[in-house]
């Protein structure tokens, strides 16, 4: 578990917040509190202690940048312990965002260089069973529509995951 005052940048998805229910009813313990259905742009990000308005600003103008999005969830992914769906119409908006804060690893590169733009449905699925409840529940919900709207600055606190700000995406930011 990141301590408090780690920060990322997301984009969430709350008509995707049934995934996650589905996998909150078969183990609470494989979704993160506080945190709703989401795909992560910069995970982790600049440690809220480091944040300056000029990194706020690049997150706000980045979004801008981008549309929002109509997008249709239908890949479910796994690996040891992870079940997710990938959002590849993403990918353009995670990779623009990885490329203006290069020094920052994705997931601490436990992913590799390049992870795919994804939702996190459960993490920590380690028991065969589990993880295979989960994806055949998930699974039995896709594809889902849903939209994407803003990017959020989320940052970790005692209480969970809190909103810091959302910038919306395709509206023009102005200093």
């Amino acid at each position: 578990m990141p301590d408090p005052g780690t920060t990322a940048v997301v984009i969430v998805l709350p008509d995707a917040a049934p995934l996650l229910d589905a996998a909150w009813r078969i183990d609470p313990a494989l979704v993160r509190r506080g945190m709703p259905a989401h795909v992560s742009l910069l995970y982790p990000f600049v440690p809220e202690s480091e944040l300056t308005g000029q990194d706020e600003k690049v997150v706000r103008s980045l979004a801008a940048s981008f549309p929002a999005v109509d997008l249709l969830l239908e890949e479910l992914v796994t690996a040891s312990g992870f079940v997710g769906v990938t959002v590849p119409e993403l990918q353009p908006i995670v990779d623009a965002f990885r490329a203006h804060w290069p020094g920052l690893r994705p997931y601490n590169g436990r992913f590799g260089t390049r992870p795919a733009a994804h939702v996190t449905v459960a993490m920590g699925a380690d028991d065969a069973t589990v993880a295979a409840d989960v994806r055949a529940v998930v699974g039995s919900l896709l594809p889902l529509r849903t939209h994407a709207a803003a990017v959020q600055l989320v940052v970790l606190t005692e209480e969970g995951w809190q909103s810091r700000f959302a910038a919306p995406l395709g509206v023009p930011y102005g200093p």
